[in-house]
């Protein structure tokens, strides 16, 4: 039966550890948004042993490019809705175990060094709902400040103040298991069980493709 929990940025190992697949989250506080190069520029500033200028240790970090607008001297989110999470697996393995990013938040899933990496530190990640980009826009309450603008807005790493941001499900939890994995296995089980009622030949291609596209000129 999925829980829901509520928790004030930064988040303690032993909090994140009570969370499990399947669990409803929302958060309050302090979050940061990374994309590709944002994640690029930060595994490199570390490799050369140095300081981030913003601090992600126990805190939330999200797969999203904010559409923005600024008034007079500051900054507000239009819309934030998250990217797909799976190609930053690597980068952002390294900097769960590098600086303990306790919440990574986005669209679909990570692949197992995530997984791994959340499992050793006492992290998870964080699935976003589809089509909400608008409602977690009225979740952030401000925009603390911005780094990185240099690599354009979308790219660029924003600080957010956010109050109980989500709903937001737990897609991979500190124990090693993952939502998406478990979806994939129970549906690769009722497709054996299909082929196996329906006779079907599990081998065999049942969509029909015309040899000759219509329209196409031959040559």
């Amino acid at each position: 039966m999925a829980k829901e929990y509520r928790f004030t940025l930064p988040a303690e190992e032993q909090e994140v550890r009570r969370l499990k697949i399947g669990d409803i989250v929302y958060l309050t506080g302090t979050c940061y948004t990374m994309r590709d190069m944002g994640h690029r520029r930060s595994i490199e500033i570390l490799q050369q042993e140095e300081a981030l200028p913003f601090n992600l240790a126990k805190g939330a970090l999200w797969h999203c490019g904010p559409i923005v607008k600024k008034e007079g001297e500051s900054w507000q989110v239009v819309s934030a809705g998250s990217t797909t999470s799976s190609r930053f697996t690597p980068l952002g393995s390294e900097l769960i175990r590098q600086v303990k990013v306790r919440f990574t938040i986005g669209k679909g899933t990570m692949g197992p060094e995530a997984v791994a990496a959340m499992q050793e530190i006492g992290a998870c990640y964080l699935n976003s709902i589809g089509g909400c980009a608008a409602l977690y826009a009225e979740q952030i309450k401000a925009v603390k400040t911005v780094f990185w603008t240099d690599l354009g807005l979308p790219e660029a790493i924003w600080v957010l103040e956010v109050e109980n941001l989500g709903p937001l499900v737990v897609g991979i939890d500190s124990h090693g298991q993952s939502l998406f994995e478990n979806i994939k296995k129970d549906m690769q089980k009722a497709l054996q069980e299909i082929y196996a009622a329906s006779r079907l030949e599990k081998g065999y291609s049942y969509t029909y493709l015309p040899r000759r596209v219509p329209g196409k000129l031959d040559r």
